[in-house]
């Protein structure tokens, strides 16, 4: 008591310097956290340019294999018509010339000349029928609104009991060919799905045009049916539905799905209607 009573004078003298160490140690602490805040928000910032670089190298691959794969499919397309169709037409030729040259009485040439023409014919169907998928019927001529109602009136046709209702409410014609072909691609392959999976009695095809809060234009497409549905939480998903995701975001776009078990599915894809609403 007696040695703190000698210094007791101190404590007012020592409070100014004890108060400047502790501004001293806040302004230390303060400028050391704004310095490493900084250089986080500039970390942040130079991984959020590198990740949309990637982004945007990787949207500009996808776009890449899909014109790649689409153009493969148009020289395939091309060179069956072109080449196979021929071949198959100069069969048939040959065959009906052996059938009307046999003589009355020989039924064998005449029956064998007649199996080769419908042997023909049966392959010449399958042929027609690879080169609408590849290629779809009427789309360089006529255009992507065109080559969609003669794809749904085929199904029509292969699904009697189904009713396919389509509504197009905005031009198509504007579109470039990988949205185009992607537009296609998705109705086509949702058509699939509903033909082996689904069940259903009634499909609704609607296509519209919208604008978001920059102006952007997209192009926004449904499918919907009401089948059995499916369980979204299912661990895989089928090789179809994971190539529309695919080629819906290789050209900026997206792919939802919308469905319970047994209450049909919605199929939603929405493209942007030029590059420039794919960018942020």
């Amino acid at each position: 008591m007696g040695w703190a009573r000698q210094h007791e004078k101190l404590q007012v003298d020592e409070l100014p310097a004890v108060l400047l160490v502790f501004a001293t140690c806040l302004i230390w602490f303060s400028s050391r956290r704004y310095f490493e805040a900084r250089r986080q928000l500039r970390l942040r910032r130079t991984i959020e340019m590198k990740l949309a670089d990637a982004l945007a190298e990787n949207q500009r691959l996808a776009q890449q294999y899909v014109d790649m794969q689409e153009s493969e499919r148009k020289a395939l397309a091309r060179d069956l018509h072109d080449e196979l169709g021929q071949y198959l037409n100069v069969i048939k030729l040959d065959a009906v010339s052996i059938r009307d040259a046999a003589r009355p009485d020989d039924a064998l040439v005449k029956g064998a000349a007649r199996a080769m023409i419908d042997t023909v014919d049966r392959v010449y169907a399958v042929v027609a029928s690879l080169i609408r998928q590849l290629r779809p019927a009427g789309f360089d001529e006529l255009g992507v609104a065109a080559a969609l109602e003669h794809c749904l009136n085929d199904w029509r046709a292969r699904l009697p009991g189904t009713a396919i209702e389509v509504s197009i409410d905005t031009d198509l014609g504007a579109l470039d060919e990988l949205r185009a072909l992607t537009l296609f691609r998705l109705v086509q392959e949702a058509m699939n799905n509903v033909a082996r999976h689904s069940n259903a009695t009634r499909v609704d095809v609607r296509i519209v045009r919208r604008s978001d809060s920059k102006a952007r234009e997209f192009i926004d497409a449904s499918i919907a049916d009401n089948g059995r549905g499916m369980d979204l939480d299912a661990p895989r998903l089928g090789l179809g539905l994971v190539g529309m995701r695919e080629r819906a975001a290789a050209c900026g776009g997206s792919l939802k799905l919308s469905s319970h078990v047994g209450a049909g599915l919605v199929v939603f894809a929405s493209l942007p209607a030029s590059n420039a609403a794919t960018r942020p």
